[in-house]
């Protein structure tokens, strides 16, 4: 992040738990990259809100890099945005202590994500579960962010971000910006193969994902057990999620449109549009596939990219919490 670069700033992250699946990359990391052109970016790997669930340390350490290597090869450029681990930049934990102090037990309870994870993990609800949403809060209001591109499950975390920012300024004058939820058509919303009423996610099973580093021959297993319905006709109807899910995946992957998707699969049985479609996709991940083959193979890349964009985040996070400390009254650090 430059102090010459005037254009507005975008804050995001992304888990580093698993591989990202289809309906990741075209509803949220396909708009990451776009972003580039225009907004000043941070991109975070958020390892430290992953370990409210237990995690196995060497997979997490490994599944981290894997995904910074998968970000950069989706198109993230590590130059013009700033690509970095949560955990190397202590400013996260240091402002989330300060926020959570400024922020009521009332509304962390109201939090549909805290009642939704509680329910999927009982024998571990831990603080961190509740306090989650302050330690969000802290990601995005450390570099002064305008804006966040968020799907509407979030949203609520991002008012709740808003409410602390206000609150803050309220009380020490202008110190935090206060972003606005970006939420966009952004992409296409994909859902799973097997459940095509439910958002694709890797918690619905294997069968209905699409995982960004599957094989050709996966891919194309996965579509032709795609659920669809019996009427054999192509097209896009609230009556058939099926097919208009495999609609929609063709159509971004294709860039054609969903009614120019219908007009060439007129009279076309579902085996075959499987089959197209799943060639379709296959011909969007290969150019990622290969670049992150490369990048996993190239350490001194990675770890360079890893040190030099730590140290630029530290840099513009540390201009926040000097400020915010001093605003709080905190005694001026001696060197």
């Amino acid at each position: 992040m430059s102090a010459a670069d005037n254009r507005k700033i975008i804050f995001s992250g992304i888990q580093p738990t698993g591989v990202p699946h289809l309906g990741n990359y075209l509803g949220a990391l396909k708009n990451w990259v776009e972003l580039q052109a225009e907004y000043n970016c941070v991109y975070c790997i958020v390892d430290l809100h992953s370990i409210t669930v237990r995690q196995d340390p060497q997979k997490l350490r490994n599944e981290s890099r894997s995904m910074l290597a998968m970000c950069i090869a989706l198109g993230i450029d590590p130059e013009r945005s700033t690509l970095y681990f949560q955990s190397h930049v202590s400013g996260h934990a240091e402002l989330a202590w300060l926020l959570g102090c400024y922020t009521y037990m009332g509304e962390l309870s109201r939090m549909v994500q805290y009642k939704e994870k509680s329910q999927k993990h009982a024998e571990n609800i831990n603080s961190g579960l509740f306090t989650y949403p302050v330690l969000q809060a802290a990601d995005i209001l450390l570099f002064q962010a305008n804006a966040v591109p968020v799907g509407e499950d979030q949203r609520q975390h991002i008012e709740l971000c808003r409410d602390i920012a206000i609150r803050f300024n309220n009380i020490y004058g202008d110190v935090f910006t206060v972003p606005e939820a970006l939420i966009g058509d952004v992409g296409c919303r994909v859902m799973s193969l097997q459940n095509p009423e439910n958002k694709m996610s890797k918690s619905d099973g294997e069968a209905g994902v699409i995982l960004l580093t599957d094989t050709p021959d996966v891919i194309r297993g996965k579509f032709k057990r795609a659920v669809t319905d019996s009427d054999n006709e192509i097209r896009s109807d609230i009556s058939k999620p099926g097919i208009s899910n495999l609609l929609e995946i063709y159509s971004v992957a294709t860039g054609k449109t969903v009614t120019e998707a219908e007009a060439e699969f007129s009279g076309v049985g579902y085996g075959d549009f499987k089959l197209a479609v799943a060639d379709s996709v296959i011909a969007l991940l290969a150019p990622f596939q290969q670049r992150y083959k490369e990048l996993m193979t190239d350490k001194s890349r990675i770890d360079g990219i890893i040190r030099d964009n730590a140290e630029r985040a530290r840099r513009a996070s540390g201009k926040t919490l000097a400020k915010v400390y001093r605003k709080i009254g905190f005694a001026d650090r001696i060197y």
